[in-house]
């Protein structure tokens, strides 16, 4: 099944990449170039990258300048995790192209790739969790609380495996069809923020 491919490849990107904790770290993919195997490294490796950059952001003693700056350091990095999901949709879209819907096949609420984005954020959420439960200097209190949203979050995890699997064997079985709507973010394109073009005046 998919799902376990993908969050056996997420905690393997996960605790590679906390093997140097280093936002600027080289990535050293494991796997073969355009596998849906290197797409998934790749994918959960940029949204580890951002975690750690969403962290230092939130610093409250941070240089306004140099937030700024990571603000739009995490902003570029957000299209790069964008452009990821689409790449790992046109994998799909690539493996079920012969699929011919049946007459009661649906769409479904969100593509393949956008269910495995937040599986790959749920892996990162199930990791950082579990260090707050096993952190020597928190509160046994903050301990006993970050365990029972770990077993929400372990369970969340459960049930969004289930349904991508059952999602991706319906679109193979014609049951659903994929439909991928690109996201066309505007905030970073010259010509679509009225900001960035209003500046050519």
């Amino acid at each position: 099944m998919i799902s376990e491919l993908a969050n056996k490849i997420f905690n393997q990107a996960i605790n590679d990449y906390h093997q140097f904790n280093n936002i600027d770290q080289a990535i050293v993919n494991p796997f073969e170039m355009e596998s849906l195997s290197h797409l998934l490294y790749l994918k959960n490796w940029i949204d580890t990258a951002q975690w750690h950059m969403e962290d230092v952001v939130r610093n409250p003693k941070i240089d306004p300048v140099e937030g700024l700056s990571w603000k739009r350091r995490i902003d570029a990095q957000n299209q790069v995790r964008t452009d990821m999901v689409e790449f790992i949709d046109t994998h799909f879209l690539t493996a079920y192209k012969e699929v011919t819907p049946l007459p009661i096949a649906k769409i479904n609420t969100e593509s393949p790739a956008w269910a495995i984005d937040r599986l790959s954020i749920l892996a990162l959420k199930i990791y950082h969790m579990q260090e707050e439960v096993d952190r020597p200097s928190a509160t046994d209190d903050h301990r006993m609380q970050c365990n029972v949203k770990l077993k929400v979050l372990l369970t969340q995890r459960t049930d969004l495996s289930n349904s991508i699997d059952e999602l991706l064997v319906d679109i193979e079985a014609g049951k659903k069809y994929m439909k991928v709507y690109r996201q066309m973010k505007m905030y970073n394109d010259p010509s679509l923020n009225p900001v960035l073009y209003n500046l050519r005046k």
